[in-house]
């Protein structure tokens, strides 16, 4: 089973969404690249997914669950007290991390094991969920907000403008831009404008376009280069993530 819930529109400049993932049997989910950042609480505690730039297969067991705060892409910022960068292609515990959240980690690990959220229903889910909304609000109180740049930088390279063409639209040297994305999204631009090509590519053959058309629209050589970058960053055909 899994849930996604819209945030306070106060947050809605910074979170995505608020989502639940309960395992409804033991096996494997397939994590891939889309740009943004979760906190997360699940079995193993309270940890961070950074940015992945590949696929991260991730075990579960009948039962387990997970409530997890998904950032905007390039929205998270000192969140978590580390670049982006350092926490790319990582799942770290708050515990392993300085200050920031610590706080709640311990609050949590006093409560209810995350085992016990099913059988003790939504009225305790919802305490642990806004506890990690609480504060992650009171880290944002702390840090210097994001780079107003980088929704833009993400919505031109999404449209398929080139890394040198948005540095200019931008009024950035591309030096500048490679700096401002790596600390906005734990990327390179030229990473990001795989990614989220890749997750465009995604959302249309989901809605059901041939392969042919994603390829074209998404920016993608022809249907062969699509085929190769959904590989090389999911590790499965296009096929396989759609069905």
């Amino acid at each position: 089973m899994y849930g996604e819930t819209a945030p306070h529109p106060s947050l809605g400049g910074r979170v995505s969404w608020l989502w639940e993932q309960v395992a409804e049997k033991d096996g494997t989910q397939l994590v891939v690249p889309d740009a943004a950042v979760d906190l997360i609480w699940g079995p193993d505690g309270l940890h961070v997914a950074g940015p992945d730039t590949g696929p991260m297969p991730t075990a579960m067991r009948a039962g387990d669950t997970y409530l997890g705060i998904r950032f905007h892409p390039g929205a998270a910022g000192l969140t978590f007290g580390v670049s982006l960068e350092a926490l790319r292609d990582q799942r770290v515990p708050i515990a392993q991390l300085d200050g920031p959240l610590r706080e709640l980690q311990d609050s949590l690990e006093r409560g209810p094991g995350i085992a016990e959220l099913t059988t003790e229903g939504a009225a305790r889910r919802d305490a642990v969920r806004q506890a990690m909304l609480n504060a992650v609000v009171r880290r944002w109180r702390e840090t210097p907000e994001p780079d107003t740049a980088a929704p833009a930088i993400a919505t031109a390279l999404r449209a398929g403008r080139s890394v040198s063409g948005v540095a200019w639209d931008l009024g950035f040297s591309e030096r500048q831009l490679h700096r401002r994305s790596l600390a906005s999204f734990g990327y390179s631009p030229k990473i990001l404008q795989r990614i989220v090509r890749f997750q465009r590519a995604l959302r249309l053959a989901r809605a059901g376009r041939p392969l042919a058309e994603v390829a074209v629209e998404s920016g993608y050589a022809d249907q062969a280069h699509l085929a190769n970058d959904v590989r090389r960053l999911s590790g499965v055909t296009m096929s396989t993530l759609i069905n």
